[in-house]
């Protein structure tokens, strides 16, 4: 069965950076749209960054210019690399898949980020 599995989160001054990774099995990762949505205690989910099978990335307004998104295919591995960190980024992050980023068939269970201020 399809497999996503993050790893990287933690507790981060605000300023500073941190790098998700999302590792993939059971699944043809290379034919896949990637992503990370969040979510954040009483907010709905949302969509964070995501990069379409063809290297093709989108990032919400709120994260342009700070988070990078890629994807190693030969590693069947996203990885979200997150400068400038701020408060409001605090959340739990979830690797997803599907054929577009805002058409998932599958979650991962997430990984926490803190931010301090």
């Amino acid at each position: 069965q399809v497999q996503l599995v993050e790893s990287g989160g933690g507790l981060v001054q605000a300023g500073r950076s941190l790098r998700l990774s999302c590792a993939a099995s059971g699944m043809l990762f290379s034919l896949n749209a990637m992503a990370w949505y969040r979510q954040a205690p009483g907010k709905q989910r949302e969509l964070v960054a995501g990069i379409s099978s063809g290297g093709t990335p989108k990032y919400a307004d709120s994260v342009q210019g700070r988070f990078t998104i890629s994807r190693d295919n030969a590693r069947k591995t996203v990885y979200l690399q997150m400068s400038s960190l701020k408060p409001d980024d605090t959340a739990v992050y979830y690797c997803a898949a599907g054929p577009g980023w805002s058409r998932i068939d599958y979650w991962g269970q997430g990984t926490q980020v803190t931010v301090s201020s």
